[in-house]
């Protein structure tokens, strides 16, 4: 019986953190998205075009009733 040689290859396949551009992408407009949102609600008045409202509130004490006890 003949002994048959096989020539043998190994492919090593580098797995090294590659192509992660699309979720820095993700990050970058989702963090802008959530300073808009947050600019829209609270900071609508850092571009002075905000109307003022003058507020008045006058609240008398009840009246009591003279002896003190």
């Amino acid at each position: 019986m003949a002994e048959h040689e096989r020539e043998r290859e190994t492919t090593v396949v580098h797995t090294d953190g590659g192509g992660g551009g699309s979720g820095t992408l993700i990050a970058v407009v989702l963090l802008i998205a959530v300073l808009a949102l947050l600019f829209y609600l609270f900071g609508g008045n850092l571009m002075g075009g905000g109307e003022t409202t003058d507020v008045k509130v006058d609240v008398e004490a009840p009246a009591t009733g003279g002896s003190g006890s």
